[in-house]
């Protein structure tokens, strides 16, 4: 049994809605088929935007979203993808798969994307391959109110007022696809290129440099001595892969061992986050700095008989304990965690949105984003509890993951995720400092840990009521079944 308190009184921090981001990268069929069919497709479409996958996005209410990559950032010239689309020239994307790339996806297209879902756009410089005065006039070209070069453009291509431009990074892992520079290099050359992403307008630029990979600790301690002052944000990549990185494991086809340490690995989220903001406190004991997590999720083998180049999978119940259990460690973190942005939107890695042709499926991953959109910019409380042990093969981790919040209206929610694939666990929590009058749920699980969403059969794992909840003199007793993610509303 896990036996928790919750203090509805205590505030330990903001959830800010952008840790429910999304990442967006020219790879596969993320950009062309997932999101873009061009506006003479016979797919219902707004300019070329797909209308079944912009309502679907509406729906979770997707903050903020990253663009055009990932390795592509670095290798991306944006004034290619700008004009007449007949008139844009093409490349070779040499990073996944070796296609072409026409570039009929450029600049307006994403900001129109981002503008119709109500996301907010995080776009990623090119450092790798580009220049100072490129990156300087893409931001200029975009945010600038007023008669320049790069502005007349703009207005020349048909947008007339500037965009907002919240967020802006400068490079994408540099330590490795952008650039394989060690960390003293790329703190100067940080330092060098931001100066040059101007403030054209009222907005400011939230700045992000690219952060260490998983853990490497001595590029955080490097970038946070040498450039902390400089940056707004820090990124940090860490994916869940239950294999190697050569062979790292199906998607579908898995056992409870894989399931097991799929769960595991993803725990590890939680010690990565903890070392690195250590390490962010002694330069930046107020915790300005935001720690952006914006690329995260599980990584599987490619489905057979795909492209290994676009890194294909299907997302399984597996991946929705997956998301929850991250979203709960983003949750703990959340003073210094002001972003995470999942890896991939649409039909790469652990995407929330698939599609073949004219069809779309939502995964069981879309599903718990949109169930724990409720968290958003809410007040996170103080939850505390014990969890049973799930074990496996003499190893152990905790069966249950939990977090608490309270939006502005006073409503409170707690989510809860059983990792045990095999035993109900009973969550008795104390509730204090919270009136209750009404209590409901809804809950995301089915009968086998590989089930998923498939064109044939798009609703195997979907949410559903939930009604093993209870609250009797103060205290909320739920039954929790076995491999489930629950949201809990107490209002």
């Amino acid at each position: 049994m896990a036996k928790a308190v919750l203090n509805g009184d205590r505030i330990l921090g903001t959830i800010h809605r952008n840790i429910y981001g999304h990442f967006s990268e020219h790879l596969g069929y993320c950009i062309y088929g997932g999101i873009y069919v061009g506006p003479d497709s016979d797919i219902p479409n707004t300019n070329g935007l797909r209308n079944d996958v912009l309502e679907a996005l509406r729906n979770m209410k997707i903050p903020v979203l990253r663009w055009p990559g990932g390795c592509f950032a670095d290798e991306y010239h944006w004034k290619d993808g700008v004009g007449r689309k007949e008139n844009r020239p093409s490349m070779i994307n040499t990073h996944w798969g070796g296609v072409v790339e026409n570039n009929h996806f450029g600049t307006h297209e994403f900001m129109e994307l981002c503008e119709l879902i109500g996301a907010d756009p995080y776009i990623c410089g090119n450092v790798g391959s580009g220049t100072v005065k490129e990156m300087s006039e893409w931001v200029e070209y975009i945010t600038f109110d007023g008669e320049s070069p790069m502005a007349n453009w703009r207005k020349e291509n048909g947008r007339e007022q500037p965009w907002r431009l919240p967020y802006f990074g400068v490079g994408n892992e540099n330590w490795g696809c952008g650039g394989h520079m060690r960390a003293e290099y790329y703190a100067d050359l940080y330092r060098h290129y931001q100066t040059y992403v101007r403030r054209y307008g009222p907005h400011k630029i939230y700045k992000i440099a690219c952060g260490p990979n998983t853990d490497d600790y001595h590029w955080t301690e490097v970038l946070m001595r040498q450039a902390g002052r400089f940056m707004d944000g820090l990124s940090l990549h860490y994916y869940t892969v239950p294999g190697t990185w050569q062979n790292k494991g199906s998607s579908t086809d898995f056992t409870e061992k894989e399931w097991f340490i799929t769960l595991k690995k993803t725990l590890y989220m939680d010690e990565l986050i903890t070392k690195h903001s250590t390490i962010m406190d002694r330069y930046d004991p107020e915790q300005r700095v935001g720690l952006i997590v914006d690329e995260w999720g599980t990584w599987y083998d490619p489905l057979p008989g795909t492209n290994p180049g676009f890194l294909q999978q299907q997302n399984t119940l597996r991946d929705a304990l997956v998301a929850g259990v991250n979203f709960h460690i983003f949750h703990k973190h959340c003073r210094r965690v002001h972003m995470a942005n999942l890896a991939q939107l649409v039909n790469v890695l652990q995407a929330v949105i698939l599609t073949n042709g004219p069809e779309m499926i939502l995964t069981p991953t879309y599903h718990v984003f949109k169930m724990f959109s409720v968290h958003q910019d809410s007040e996170l409380l103080d939850l505390t509890f014990n969890s049973p042990e799930y074990i496996y093969e003499g190893e152990s981790i905790p069966a249950v993951s939990a977090s608490a919040s309270k939006n502005a209206d006073g409503e409170v929610y707690i989510s809860l995720c059983n990792l045990d694939p095999n035993n109900d666990h009973e969550f008795t929590c104390e509730l204090r400092g919270i009136s209750v009058e009404k209590l409901s749920g809804e809950i995301l699980t089915s009968s086998k840990i590989t089930d998923h969403n498939d064109f044939d059969k798009p609703d195997v794992v979907k949410p559903e009521a939930f009604d093993r909840a209870s609250i009797t003199d103060g205290i909320l007793q739920v039954s929790l079944p076995a491999k489930s993610v629950v949201v809990i509303k107490l209002s």
